[in-house]
C-alpha cells in the first residue's frame, strides 16, 4: 500500500496512522433522528422476539445463498485491497466480528448492509471501479457503521416490505397500510444514511475523500471536470432556492427514496466534519458502548426534537421559513401567503402597495397576485 503507484487499476496512497476508537458507541456518530428511533427500538420490550419471528418470513437465508453463489466474496485471495479496508474499518470502530463482504456485478454504483442475524456487506463493481482507495475506504467505513448501529436489520425489513407492497398492490387497503410503514421506514433510513456517512469519515479520517466519493456517485468518474466547493454550493442553492412550490416538490421527490440526495449528504457531512462534536471524537472523547444500556429514551427524543427545531430555524428553505414564521406569530404571514408561493422567497415582506393588499380594499377584486403565481 505504500508504493504510491497504481495496481490493478487502483491508485494506492502511502499508508498513514489513523486514530482508533476502542469501545465506541454508535451513538457517537448517529444523526439525532436516527439515534432517537434506535434507542426507542432497543428499549422496546419484546422487540427482538417480534423480529426473530419475522425472520422466518424474510428471505434472508435466500439472500445469503444468492450472494455466496453468484457474487465474489472478499478475502485475502479475492479483492484483497477491499479486505484490508474492511478489517481496518472494523478495527477502527472496534467491531469485533468482521461482516462477510461480497462484490456483485452491477454497473450501478451502490453498496448495502443487510441481514437480521448477522450483517453482510455488498458492494457493486460499478462502485469499486468508480472510487479511488481513500474514497472507497470511506464507503467501507460507511457500511461498517451501518453494521455497528444495527441498521442492517431495518434495511432488510424495508427491502422485504417494499417487495411485499408490490405483491399486494391489487389489495387497496393492504397496499396502503404497508406503504405507510415503508414511507416511515424510508424517512428513518434516510437519516441513518447521514449517520453512516459520519462513520465513514471516522474510518477514513479524510473529509475531502468523503466529499469526492459522494460527488463521484452523483457525477461519475470525471474528477477533473468537477469541483467539491462547487458541488457543495449546489446543496446551498437546492436548500434556499425557489418558493413554496419548490419546497413541496422537494418533499415529493425525496419520499420514494431510501437515500438523501447526494449534495445534501455532502453538505451535512461537511457541517459535521467542521463541528466541535467531530473534533471531540477525534480527541478521544466519545460515548462508550458499555454505557448504551443506560441511555434515556426521553433524552434521545429531546435531543432529536432540539435538532429539528434548530434545523428549522436556521434553514433557508421557503417552507421552513414559513414554519418559523408560524411559530413566531409573524404578523405579515397572511399577506405573504396571499401574495402567492412565488412571493415567499424574500426574507423580508414587501410593504403594501395600493389597494391590492391594503385594508381598505373591499372591491372583491379577484385579480391574480403580481408575480403571476
Amino acid at each position: 500500500m505504500s508504493d504510491g503507484h497504481e495496481h490493478n487499476g487502483h491508485e494506492h496512497v502511502p499508508s498513514r496512522q489513523r486514530r482508533r476508537f476502542p469501545g465506541i458507541s454508535s451513538r457517537t456518530y448517529e444523526h439525532p433522528a436516527d439515534r432517537s428511533a434506535l434507542v426507542a427500538l432497543r428499549k422496546l420490550s419484546g422487540f427482538d422476539t417480534v423480529f426473530k419471528a419475522l425472520s422466518g418470513l424474510l428471505p434472508e437465508r435466500s439472500l445469503r445463498l444468492l450472494f455466496l453463489s453468484d457474487s465474489v466474496r472478499v478475502s485475502d485471495q479475492q479483492f484483497a485491497h477491499l479486505n484490508v479496508m474492511l478489517r481496518d474499518a472494523c478495527y477502527i470502530l472496534d467491531l469485533e466480528k468482521v461482516p462477510p463482504m461480497y462484490v456483485n456485478q452491477d454497473p450501478q454504483p451502490n453498496a448495502m448492509c443487510i441481514g437480521l442475524d448477522e450483517p453482510i456487506i455488498v458492494v457493486t463493481t460499478g462502485l469499486v471501479e468508480l472510487l479511488d482507495e481513500e474514497e472507497m475506504r470511506a464507503v467501507v467505513g460507511h457500511e461498517v457503521g451501518h453494521a455497528l448501529s444495527g441498521h442492517s436489520v431495518y434495511r432488510t425489513i424495508l427491502l422485504f416490505l417494499t417487495s411485499l407492497a408490490v405483491r399486494v398492490a391489487w389489495i387497496p387497503l393492504g397496499n396502503l397500510a404497508i406503504m405507510a410503514i415503508v414511507t416511515g421506514l424510508r424517512e428513518w433510513f434516510r437519516k441513518s444514511e447521514l449517520s453512516a456517512d459520519r462513520a465513514g469519515l471516522l474510518v477514513g479520517q479524510d473529509p475531502q475523500a468523503s466529499m469526492r466519493g459522494l460527488m463521484k456517485i452523483a457525477g461519475g468518474n470525471h474528477l477533473h471536470e468537477m469541483n467539491v466547493d462547487a458541488f457543495l454550493a449546489q446543496a446551498e442553492e437546492y436548500e434556499a432556492g425557489g418558493d413554496l412550490r419548490d419546497s413541496v416538490l422537494k418533499i415529493l421527490n425525496v419520499l420514494p427514496r431510501s437515500h438523501p440526495f447526494t449534495t445534501v449528504r455532502a453538505a451535512e457531512l461537511k457541517k459535521w466534519a467542521e463541528s466541535r462534536d467531530y473534533q471531540r471524537v477525534m480527541d478521544g472523547h466519545y460515548p462508550r458502548r458499555d454505557e448504551d444500556k443506560d441511555t434515556s429514551v426521553r433524552d434521545s427524543w429531546r435531543e432529536s426534537a432540539n435538532h429539528y427545531s434548530t434545523h428549522v430555524k436556521s434553514s433557508k428553505d421557503p417552507l421552513m421559513k414559513l414554519v418559523t414564521d408560524l411559530a413566531g406569530g409573524a404578523g405579515d404571514l397572511g399577506d405573504r401567503v396571499r401574495r402567492g408561493f412565488g412571493g415567499f422567497t424574500n426574507a423580508s415582506p414587501e410593504p403594501p402597495q395600493g389597494p391590492e393588499t391594503g385594508p381598505s380594499d373591499s372591491s372583491g377584486d379577484d385579480r391574480p397576485p403580481r408575480d403571476g403565481s
